[in-house]
């Protein structure tokens, strides 16, 4: 069992996100649930892309890489592929692995290989200004929306599962401990585990919608908050407006890397 106050570079704190930002609450969670799994310190890698959740990566005393926008998971995808040894974890938002990095999204799902994915999903780009992002509710504003969205969001665990991700869950930051529980499921699963995390950002998504203090647009996210298991009784219509939370898919098949390796070795013999 770990320490998580080890974990962090204490000479980066406090954090730079606006007070009551809920990327704390995660990143807290995160570093508890990584305290369970028993792992050597200096073997874990903690991967970001662009923006706020990517900040995330700055504060951690593991070996980190802030990368390019949307290129989270490429880089990733080759820490795990040049040494399977390490345990990889990747901080990244709505907009930086949906929208700009959505292709490397479907396509790391679908090959399975073993990362850990823990999604911020704060409904906008709160770093950049603001604007709308595939996951801002229609109807609500966003500096490039002002009349309201028009565009539905997607539904990050639906593409999840249809790409081929092995773990699948969603929850929010109004339910810290289930949090940390889903975050821990997905760090134990051989395979593609994302953990989508419903966050509130005020200073962007809430002050435009008119939630200007934290509590609010947490507030907010708990109104809708719906289990995997009540959604069940409710109709199409009724789930439009709901937030879903619960482990949706956990389902191991073989990982990537292990057997990209059999391949080759497999070939490499044959031709030797």
């Amino acid at each position: 069992m770990g320490n998580e106050q080890n974990y962090f570079r204490k000479e980066r704190l406090p954090y730079i996100w606006c007070p009551g930002c809920g990327n704390g609450t995660v990143l807290s969670c995160a570093t508890k649930a990584i305290g369970t799994m028993d792992w050597d310190q200096n073997k874990i890698v903690a991967v970001s892309g662009i923006g706020c959740s990517s900040r995330s990566t700055g504060y951690l005393d593991f070996n980190t890489l802030h990368t390019l926008h949307g290129r989270a998971l490429p880089f990733a995808t080759g820490v795990k592929m040049a040494n399977p040894e390490l345990n990889v974890v990747v901080f990244t938002g709505d907009g930086d692995c949906t929208a700009i990095g959505g292709n490397h999204f479907m396509n790391d799902s679908r090959r399975n290989i073993d990362l850990t994915v823990i999604l911020f999903n704060t409904n906008i780009y709160g770093m950049t200004g603001g604007q709308y992002s595939p996951t801002t509710p229609v109807g609500y504003r966003a500096t490039t929306a002002q009349y309201g969205n028009i565009e539905p969001p997607f539904d990050i665990v639906n593409l999840a599962i249809g790409a081929g991700a092995t773990f699948v869950a969603r929850t929010t930051v109004a339910n810290p401990k289930e949090l940390q529980s889903m975050i821990e499921l997905g760090l134990r699963n051989k395979g593609f585990s994302l953990i989508e995390v419903v966050a509130n950002c005020h200073e962007q998504f809430g002050r435009i919608n008119d939630m200007k203090k934290p509590v609010e647009v947490i507030q907010w996210i708990r109104n809708q908050v719906v289990s995997i298991e009540d959604a069940k009784s409710l109709s199409a219509e009724e789930l439009q407006s709901k937030v879903v939370t619960g482990v949706f898919r956990n389902e191991p098949r073989p990982e990537y890397v292990e057997t990209y390796d059999r391949t080759i070795m497999s070939a490499a013999l044959k031709q030797g």
